[in-house]
């Protein structure tokens, strides 16, 4: 897999810290206000579209509350995603994962709105951006983003998008700890 070039940065592994991010962003607080499912299913796409295949994208989700919870990776559009082990927090796992990209010198960027997350990931080739900043990288080059479309026009526009194995599959991992696509 090779790098994409993403504003002034090259990255060849983009982690994304799910849950901080949709409730974070207006965009998609909006859409988990309706539908958690949704607002997962539509994160993980537009992380697809962003790493465009040239970097290897993975989405970390906290199941830490969740006793079924296995912290198995599952695969989606190109997509990793990832719920925390029972007992066991996003954080950690985010800064886990940074700390094996650092390791093998990978170009990393880990999104986060969390300062004691972006502290401990930063250096030796893993930056942090924070939720905020990613999203407004993600609307530029998208351009999918409509301020001026109202939350129900978005919901029938997005139920059209994503595809419903995948939202059910994100869904029975985020209740059930883990389940495989057919």
């Amino acid at each position: 897999m090779g790098t994409a070039r993403h504003g002034r940065l090259i990255v060849e592994r983009l982690i994304v810290d799910g849950y901080n991010l949709i409730f974070s962003d207006a965009h998609y607080a909006s859409l988990a206000r309706d539908d958690l499912d949704t607002a997962r299913a539509q994160l993980v796409e537009d992380v697809a579209a962003y790493c465009r295949g040239e970097a290897r994208g993975t989405v970390v989700f906290d199941g830490g509350g969740n006793p079924a919870s296995d912290g198995t990776p599952h695969h989606i559009a190109g997509v990793t995603i990832l719920f925390s082990r029972a007992g066991e927090t996003a954080d950690s796992v985010i800064e886990a994962l940074a700390a094996r990209a650092r390791d093998r010198d990978e170009r990393t960027v880990v999104v986060t709105s969390d300062a004691d997350t972006q502290w401990t990931v930063m250096g030796r080739g893993v930056t942090r951006m924070s939720s905020s900043e990613f999203c407004d990288a993600l609307r530029s080059e998208t351009g999918d983003w409509k301020s001026d479309v109202s939350a129900e026009g978005r919901k029938g526009v997005l139920q059209e998008r994503i595809a419903p194995d995948v939202r059910d599959a994100l869904s029975r991992w985020a209740r059930a700890g883990g389940a495989q696509i057919t």
